[in-house]
């Protein structure tokens, strides 16, 4: 799974071809023991939990990188590695 951004401590990765699972372009966050994974489109939580602070903060992210996101997952979709987005700063 690469990993496209980091930033605080809070990793984002995007799988290739996966499409079948959660069928909506999502990514996949880690912050120490925490995983969840996040709807593109609209921010929405699909599975898992992050502490406050950084849900916040992986929200932001996506609400500024929300085309490249989706410019990942359709190379993603199509078994491409995806490129690395800049981080939250």
């Amino acid at each position: 799974m690469p990993t496209i951004s980091m930033f605080y401590g809070i990793l984002v990765s995007m799988y290739a071809l996966d499409i079948d699972k959660h069928h909506l372009p999502h990514i996949h966050v880690r912050y120490n023991e925490f995983k969840t994974v996040i709807a593109i489109p609209d921010g929405e939580v699909l599975e898992g939990r992050l502490p406050i602070r950084q849900s916040k903060l992986i929200q932001a992210w996506v609400e500024l990188h929300r085309d490249e996101l989706m410019a990942d997952w359709f190379l993603a979709a199509s078994g491409q590695t995806p490129f690395k987005i800049d981080p939250l700063r």
